[in-house]
């Protein structure tokens, strides 16, 4: 069994509930193409429901004898990011990264460094903020036999003080997982579960609990289902009575729509729902 990143315990039950829903967005369109030289651009563009369109195009190289991969980035904000990740390659299971941001029109700098180390029964990451701060999170998870537990941490210099920490505890196995999650200074509170009933039923749920705002308690319940090989359904609810449903097909090879619906059950009368679609091109 692979060791999840910290944020990825819950990762299962966290994709079922959230991935592939596509009415958050008026509209996406997402171009993807790959070079035989291992060079992959990739565009983006948005459409929000409050009519703000937004776009972004994306050059990768990838040379995997050196472990190293460049990943360039011009967005419609005019922000340009460039991250050079290096993996295995100053030690067996480390990956370092450096992410470089630059905001021309305000002349605003960022510099950060990002490192990820695995081994069989352990996964620990760092990330550091050079110029703001600086700041320093951390994390690590270890694991034996589907079991987990990880903690996670923050650190400003400038101020020397602890800015924020986290825990998780869990458990995978290959059709079910579970995790229990503390988060925001051991605060809020999060109950996940995913089961893969068989090869074309997924289930999962999910409870949250915020110590600082009462007793009430967040509950979502989503499921997938996979009609045939090229195309699938979900649907999800929450405890507030809002529902959203998404289909997912492979038009052709390289062509794959999305649509999404979410309705507020309790306001049907009312114009609070929302429609999505999705065209993802692939060569």
């Amino acid at each position: 069994m692979s060791i999840p990143a910290f944020a990825d315990i819950s990762k299962s039950a966290n994709d079922l509930l959230n991935k592939d829903f596509y009415h958050l967005s008026a509209g996406t369109i997402e171009v993807k193409s790959n070079t035989p030289n291992n060079v992959a651009f990739k565009v983006t563009g948005k459409s929000s429901h409050e009519k703000v369109t937004s776009g972004a195009i994306e050059g990768k190289y990838t040379d995997k004898n050196l472990g190293l991969t460049l990943t360039q980035t011009w967005n419609t904000a005019n922000a340009l990011d460039t991250k050079v990740e290096l993996a295995d390659s100053l030690a067996k299971g480390l990956k370092a990264e450096t992410i470089f941001s630059f905001l021309p029109a305000t002349q605003n700098k960022g510099v950060k460094l990002n490192l990820t180390f695995k081994q069989s029964a352990f996964h620990g990451r760092a990330f550091f903020d050079l110029l703001k701060g600086p700041t320093a999170n951390v994390d690590a998870v270890i694991g034996h036999e589907g079991f987990l537990a990880g903690a996670s941490a923050g650190y400003d210099v400038q101020k020397a003080a602890v800015t924020g920490y986290s825990a998780a505890v869990g458990y995978i196995a290959p059709q079910y997982s579970a995790a229990v999650t503390a988060t925001d200074n051991l605060s809020v509170f999060a109950a996940s579960y995913y089961h893969k009933v068989n090869s074309q039923v997924e289930a999962g749920a999910k409870a949250t609990w915020n110590s600082k705002s009462g007793n009430t308690v967040g509950l979502e319940v989503a499921s997938k289902y996979r009609l045939d090989p090229v195309s699938f359904a979900k649907a999800k609810i929450n405890d507030r009575g809002v529902a959203a449903v998404s289909y997912n097909v492979l038009l052709r090879p390289g062509v794959t729509l999305g649509l999404g619906a979410s309705f507020d059950t309790q306001k049907l009368e009312q114009a609070t729902h929302k429609v999505g679609a999705s065209f993802t091109f692939e060569s």
